[in-house]
C-alpha cells in the first residue's frame, strides 16, 4: 500500500506524528477543562461555557492578528500568567486545578464543555467577550462601556473589537 501511495504521490502522516497529535489534542482539552474548573465550576454550564467562549475569542483574535501576547492557541491563552488566576501559583486555587481528576462531577461537565468548545459547538453568550471578572471585584481595565453580558457572578467585556 505504501507503494502505491508513493507512485499517486499521496502522503501518509507518520505513526509518530499523528500519537503527538493525539496527545497535544488531549492535553488541551485537559488544560482547558482544568481553566474552565477553576474558574466556573460554580457558575452552571452557561457561566462554564462563556468562559470557553472567552478563551477561544482571544484564540480567534489571536489567528486574526496572525499572534497575540496572550498566546496563539489554547493551551497559551489558558496558562498566560495572570490572565486566570487558577493558574498562578499563589493562588489557593492552583494546588486543586492540578489534581484535580475524573472522579469530579464539575471537572467532567468542565470536559465535556471544553471538547464541544474545541469543535465549534459552542454559542458565544458573551458576545465576542475577551475578559471577565467576578461581581465582586473591581479591576482597573474593567470600562463599563465595554460590558456585554452578565451571567452569574461574572461580568464580560470585549475590549478588543474586530
Amino acid at each position: 500500500m505504501a507503494f502505491f501511495k508513493r507512485l499517486l504521490g499521496l502522503k501518509s502522516v507518520p505513526q509518530e506524528e499523528s500519537k503527538a497529535k493525539e496527545f497535544y489534542d488531549d492535553m488541551t482539552i485537559d488544560i482547558f477543562a482544568r481553566t474552565l474548573w477553576g474558574e466556573a465550576r460554580s457558575e452552571g454550564i452557561e457561566g462554564i461555557e462563556a468562559v470557553a467562549c472567552v478563551i477561544l475569542n482571544r484564540v480567534r483574535i489571536s489567528k486574526l492578528f496572525k499572534g497575540y501576547w496572550w498566546g496563539n492557541d489554547i493551551i497559551q491563552v489558558c496558562q498566560k500568567p495572570y490572565q486566570f488566576s487558577c493558574w498562578l501559583k499563589s493562588d489557593p486555587q492552583y494546588q486543586r486545578v492540578i489534581s484535580v481528576n475524573d472522579k469530579d462531577p464539575y471537572f467532567l461537565t468542565c470536559k465535556r464543555v471544553a471538547r464541544r468548545a474545541v469543535l465549534g459547538l459552542l454559542s458565544d453568550k458573551t458576545r465576542r467577550a475577551t475578559h471577565y471578572h467576578a461581581d465582586y471585584v473591581t479591576p482597573s481595565w474593567a470600562k463599563p462601556s465595554a460590558e456585554t453580558k452578565r451571567i452569574g457572578c461574572h461580568i464580560f467585556y470585549k475590549l478588543i473589537d474586530v
